[in-house]
């Protein structure tokens, strides 16, 4: 039995699109305490991904003895500083004013765990980089996105509206989504959970 940690819609679509059987079970975490008290010790996205990834895996493979359980989390990065899903509209607009015509990292890590204990771990970085857009076409993308800005930390979904945003991009489409997919296929496969 595989069990993702995860409240994301995104993840979730990723892993049924790909044919994984799965169940969800969201982690209760306090991901904001668990950044600020690693903002202390380190101000490596990875590390802090990876450590959220781990900790939403291990509660909730307490509740799910024998089970594969797959946490992951994702960091955006941009000249040092950290960005988190937006609150609200106005925050999802400061966030994009923020990140237009500059390059930043979106980091995703993803975690195994079973009965407690992790057993696998991967983290793939990607570069995106805005283009210098208008602010009537911020207004005009805001408007047309509706609440679905507020649902990733970039406050876009590049898969949809949100390419519009963008000049370049580098690096794996599913680690941008959120999960690195074809790196846990492959540790699937190998662990007898999908077959070879």
């Amino acid at each position: 039995m595989i069990v993702l940690a995860s409240a994301s819609r995104a993840r979730a679509r990723m892993l049924e699109e790909a044919g994984v059987a799965f169940a969800v079970e969201v982690a209760a975490v306090d991901e904001a305490a668990v950044k600020d008290s690693l903002a202390a010790e380190t101000r490596n996205p990875a590390r802090v991904a990876e450590v959220l990834a781990e900790l939403k895996a291990v509660r909730v493979s307490a509740r799910h003895p024998g089970a594969l359980v797959i946490g992951a989390d994702q960091m955006l990065d941009c000249d040092g500083t950290w960005f988190d899903k937006p609150a609200d509209r106005p925050a999802a607009r400061a966030q994009l004013l923020a990140l237009r015509h500059k390059t930043h990292r979106l980091t995703s890590s993803v975690v195994a765990v079973r009965d407690g204990r992790r057993v696998w771990h991967h983290t793939e970085a990607a570069r995106l980089t805005m283009r210098n857009f208008s602010e009537a076409f911020l207004d005009a993308y805001l408007e047309q996105a509706g609440e679905a800005v507020l649902s990733s930390v970039g406050a876009y979904q590049l898969e949809g509206l949100g390419a519009q945003l963008f000049l370049a991009v580098e690096g794996d489409f599913f680690t941008i989504l959120g999960l690195p997919l074809l790196a846990l296929m492959d540790f699937l496969r190998d662990n007898g959970e999908l077959v070879s």
